[in-house]
């Protein structure tokens, strides 16, 4: 089964000096067996705001080993839903992040990712996380 990639954990391992981190070893692991997932909108968040236009090209060449999981217009009503859902709650999150909840939740993967929030998000919507094993 493939595992959505948040773009904290991309982050963590495309750093020049990636840290020796069991998250790094894990994503790893997932690229090596064919499972590591990613969406148009995390690909647009690692790639904004290089300045040098050779790393830009090389990490966008890079990231093309990876095709985006599709993301319907279900997905973008789904995330719109997941954002009010957690807002009754008290729970704060961007649109990239609930959006990457409603492609998880439809093709059923679970989110690998260092943000806290998906935590909480965990707990009022039906989405599981990944864990390094």
């Amino acid at each position: 089964m493939k595992v959505l990639i948040d773009t904290s954990v991309w982050s963590l391992a495309l750093r020049r000096r990636a840290p020796v981190h069991a998250v790094v070893d894990e994503l790893r692991r997932l690229v090596v067996q064919g499972r590591a997932g990613i969406v148009g909108p995390v690909r647009q968040e690692l790639l904004s705001g290089i300045r040098d236009r050779a790393v830009f090209e090389r990490l966008r060449d890079h990231l093309r080993a990876f095709p985006d999981e599709p993301i319907t217009s279900v997905d973008y009503e789904r995330a719109a839903d997941c954002l009010d859902i957690c807002r009754a709650k008290g729970i704060q999150g961007s649109n990239t992040d609930f959006l990457l909840c409603a492609v998880a939740e439809r093709l059923r993967f679970p989110i690998f990712t260092t943000d806290e929030d998906f935590l909480a998000f965990s707990r009022v919507l039906p989405v599981r996380l990944h864990r390094p094993t």
